[in-house]
């Protein structure tokens, strides 16, 4: 089901650029992380204080169809408010190329966690710079299609 409401802009900039450009050009434009080539999705939330429709960038980490959302905030002691947002509300959407997809995400913990940061910093390696400084375990969230979620997609 697509995520609707009032839509509230990144207050960065360079985020709402990114996404107001991705989303126009379908994911042919905008596509990567500033100047770095790495590729970038769109994820569409709820905010979790607002209730108003939130989007980010973040780094595409994809395997099997699912989704690693690393909640980095560059290695800064605090998590990012977008993943206070996911833990309220864990449906939110995809878009990795001209159409999003709706996900509902779950965090990981112990050896799954694991897998998924590895290929997280296969993707871009300064995550493990981040988790060196950030003085915390950073969260790693999964995101799977509603389609292969009990309870959700298709009946």
């Amino acid at each position: 089901m697509p995520i609707s409401g009032e839509y509230e802009p990144s207050t960065s900039a360079w985020v709402a650029d990114q996404v107001a450009e991705y989303e126009a050009s379908g994911g042919t434009r905008a596509n990567t992380l500033r100047d770095t080539g790495i590729p970038v999705v769109i994820v569409t939330m709820l905010g979790a204080k607002s209730g108003k429709v939130r989007k980010i960038g973040l780094m595409r980490v994809e395997h099997d169809g699912e989704y690693a959302l690393v909640a980095s905030k560059g290695g800064h002691p605090e998590h990012p408010g977008w993943y206070h947002n996911l833990v309220a509300h864990p449906q939110i959407m995809i878009q990795d190329g001209p159409e999003p997809r709706d996900y509902t995400v779950r965090e990981v913990e112990g050896a799954e966690r694991q897998e998924w940061w590895d290929r997280s910093v296969a993707v871009f390696p300064p995550y493990a710079d981040y988790a060196a400084r950030a003085g915390r375990l950073i969260p790693v969230l999964v995101a799977s299609p509603d389609s292969e979620v009990p309870g959700r997609g298709m009946a």
